[in-house]
């Protein structure tokens, strides 16, 4: 808003006018008001000062004489007690050598303060070290050594604490090299702050100096200094201070982040404009509480107070407690004593490594800001952190920010893992590794049938080889027993009877008719668990499938004409999972079919062992893990009454294959996947068995399994090895609830814009 008006300068919300007469004074003074009128700002007259001939801006006092520093900024000096021993006289000779470029005679003037550090000198104050010392005084308090503050110029902070006191001073750096003062600060330590370590000093020290000149420093690039190596790596570190490292210089790390600065070491002997200040104020009046200290003090406390108030105890129940508490007791004595063993014991080995993270708060132990809580109220502490019913890895994110004990995480995972009401509600545990069904060695070995609809008022059976990948598809009105063997005959008419029947569970499967009829023609029956169409997956794809072209071809002529079509092409398409890559047609009848495209020799692919290809990548894309139960096990059953899926507890009777169990669940038996169950843990011990091996299978239910080929040919299949049994009829108080309603599908509307009337026409 100002630019290019002459003799105006800004400084944050500050504008000053200068002129060299008064005449070109009031003529600035005109120029800006119009530029704040143009800008539609107003100015507040009491805020202003005019026609001033001296201004106080800044550090220093600005007059038509010239500058000279504020008296104010020198006190620190000027305020400085003699030395009373050679360390005070050293650092004060410190101090006066830093700025010896600009005092003529500096030899001569710090000679007698020289001669009571030479060796075996005994200290002896006479009136040559007095005149020398208020000499020096008047010289370091003049207006040689305090220069403009220039914000064009490199800004140099430095900042030394002694064992009760700090000092710092802001200066600029010059072209030449030289350094001049700017301002000179200084402040004795608390009695909280003397018992601080020694980096932790310096470390306020330099809080105190960015602080102490932020008007002078925020929002420009300056360079630190320090004599005390380890805050570089602090302060200067860009990775961050450890997570439970010196708190107090984590908190003062955060406070100069609000800085631009390089932080630079030097020498204690080179380091005289903030070293002796901090060692020459030990007889000054402590000034009133520093807001830094304060701001800090108040963290600690209402961290703690926050905390503790969290809890189902109050601070003097923890501290009770802790005193109570052998461990916790020795703990603390070692703390306050700072007497930590070498080789402690195997109950304090645990708190040894931690000890520089600890502290002692009104008689409660903490590790970092968190209350470490004695083992008589942990109860009531994991009690309060499971309210609500939080996972593990919450009930720890929330246990960080307020507890600790030894052995933490164990505790938590242990009551989540026992709580009843989170494993009834838990979700689907970690699905098992893929137990794929074996490769059948030829056609219509295994085949797959499901029931696909109804659509349109026609239910679809879906049958599928489990070797070419063959698909037939058969309309149906009805869906009973009857029609269902009555189109399977027909198709084993056609093909023979194959080894194996996959189904699922639906009543035309689970019938005594079907199971006779199965009995009679020598085949297996393998029906899916319940509600896991995964494992009856081969015809379930299928199914998808066709559905889908039903709807893409729902215009291409009637339905019987589309399923026509589709079986067609699907049957001379070249299938990756089938044997070769090659299409169903010719894996199943030794040729492929005839049609419009085939002069076209498509490239065959490469023979692959698709099972393993196809196991490796369900269990790294899902994590599938191994997993097994045996008979008395405790574990937690999907529960697929209702709606709401919810887990019930039960007990493992016995496995059929490596992936179904029968369950028994409030006094019936359920069969349920392995990744339908979840292990149950009570807190009361459960008797393990003595030979985990000794597992009763039913070869009727067995589940196929996957023989891995044991030479590094690839292209052998897996062995199949399937026993053939008199399936069991099922019991009637056993069996499943099924409805045997038939229901008559609904008809619909079929819209023809070209009618003018749908009277007599069928649906």
């Amino acid at each position: 808003m100002i630019s290019g008006l002459n003799g105006v300068a800004a400084y944050l919300d500050d504008v000053i006018v200068t002129g060299r007469t008064l005449s070109e004074h009031n003529a600035n003074l005109e120029a800006l008001f119009s530029r704040i009128a143009c800008y539609g700002f107003r100015v507040r007259i009491d805020k202003c000062h005019f026609v001033m001939n001296q201004l106080t801006y800044l550090g220093n006092v600005i007059s038509a004489a010239g500058r000279r520093p504020d008296p104010k900024k020198i006190d620190a000096i000027a305020q400085m007690p003699r030395p009373k021993d050679s360390a005070q006289v050293r650092s004060f000779l410190g101090l006066i050598n830093h700025y010896g470029a600009f005092v003529p005679k500096m030899r001569q003037l710090r000679a007698p303060l020289d001669a009571l550090l030479k060796k075996g000198a005994s200290f002896e104050w006479n009136s040559e070290c007095e005149t020398a010392f208020e000499r020096a005084n008047e010289v370091l308090t003049s207006d040689l050594l305090l220069t403009h503050y220039d914000p064009k110029l490199p800004i140099i902070v430095a900042a030394d604490a002694s064992d009760y006191g700090i000092g710092a001073v802001i200066s600029h750096r010059y072209p030449d090299g030289t350094e001049k003062a700017v301002y000179h600060a200084s402040r004795s330590l608390t009695d909280a702050e003397k018992n601080y370590g020694q980096i932790e000093k310096e470390g306020l020290a330099l809080v105190y100096a960015v602080r102490k000149f932020h008007r002078y420093i925020y929002g420009r690039h300056f360079i630190l200094l320090t004599d005390h190596k380890p805050l570089l790596a602090i302060f200067g570190s860009k990775k961050g201070v450890p997570a439970y490292s010196a708190n107090r210089l984590q908190r003062w790390r955060l406070t100069l982040l609000a800085y631009n600065f390089d932080i630079e070491y030097r020498n204690t002997n080179n380091f005289g404009q903030a070293h002796a200040l901090s060692r020459l104020i030990a007889s000054q009046s402590p000034p009133e509480e520093d807001v830094i200290i304060a701001k800090i003090a108040r963290d600690i406390n209402a961290i703690f107070h926050e905390n503790v108030n969290r809890l189902p105890v109050t601070a003097k129940d923890v501290a009770r407690a802790t005193a109570e508490d052998d461990t916790l007791r020795q703990v603390l004595d070692h703390i306050a004593h700072n007497n930590w063993p070498k080789k402690p014991s195997s109950t304090i080995a645990s708190y040894a490594h931690l000890r520089n993270d600890l502290s002692n708060q009104q008689g409660c132990l903490l590790f970092g800001s968190r209350i470490i809580i004695p083992r008589s109220l942990q109860p009531q502490t994991l009690k309060m952190l499971h309210e609500g019913h939080p996972g593990i890895n919450r009930m720890k994110s929330l246990a960080r920010s307020y507890v600790f004990w030894t052995r933490i995480n164990e505790d938590l995972e242990k009551l989540v893992r026992t709580c009843t009401d989170c494993q009834e509600a838990a979700k689907s545990p970690v699905k098992n590794t893929l137990c794929s069904w074996p490769r059948p060695d030829s056609p219509w070995t295994r085949i797959h049938i499901d029931f696909a609809g109804p659509h349109e008022g026609i239910s679809y059976l879906v049958i599928v080889d489990a070797f070419s990948k063959w698909p037939e598809v058969i309309p149906m009105t009805s869906t009973t027993t009857t029609a269902t063997l009555r189109e399977l005959n027909r198709l084993f008419a056609q093909f023979g009877f194959p080894h194996v029947i996959v189904s699922d569970n639906g009543t035309q499967f689970t019938s005594a008719e079907f199971q006779n009829f199965c009995r009679h023609r020598g085949i297996e029956h393998v029906r899916s668990p319940p509600f896991h169409p995964q494992s009856n997956g081969q015809v379930e794809r299928f199914v998808d499938t066709f559905k889908r072209s039903l709807l893409k071809m729902k215009n291409h002529g009637p339905t019987l004409d589309a399923l026509h079509t589709f079986l067609f092409t699907y049957r001379n398409t070249p299938c990756t999972a089938s044997p070769n890559g090659r299409c169903p047609a010719e894996n199943f009848l030794g040729r492929r079919l005839r049609n419009a495209l085939d002069l076209l020799k498509p490239s065959e692919p490469a023979e692959t062992s698709r099972n393993y290809q196809m196991e490796a990548q369900f269990n790294r894309r899902h994590g599938a893990k191994p997993r097994r139960f045996e008979p008395n096990d405790l574990v937690y059953a999907r529960d697929f009454r209702s709606n709401q899926r919810t887990w019930i507890p039960g007990r493992i009777i016995r496995r059929h294959g490596r992936a179904l169990y029968d369950v028994s669940v409030q006094g019936a038996v359920w069969e349920r996947h392995i990744n339908q169950l979840i292990p149950r843990v009570s807190p009361e011990a459960v008797p393990e068995l003595s030979d985990t091996l000794d597992v009763p299978l039913e070869p009727s239910r067995e589940t196929p399994t996957v023989t891995s080929p044991t030479s590094v040919d690839t292209d052998a299949a897996p062995t199949t090895t399937v026993t053939a049994r008199s399936p069991q009829p099922t019991s009637p108080t056993s069996g499943y609830r099924r409805s045997t309603r038939i229901r008559r599908p609904p008809d619909f509307l079929q819209i023809d814009p070209y009618a003018k009337s749908y009277r007599g026409r069928q649906s």
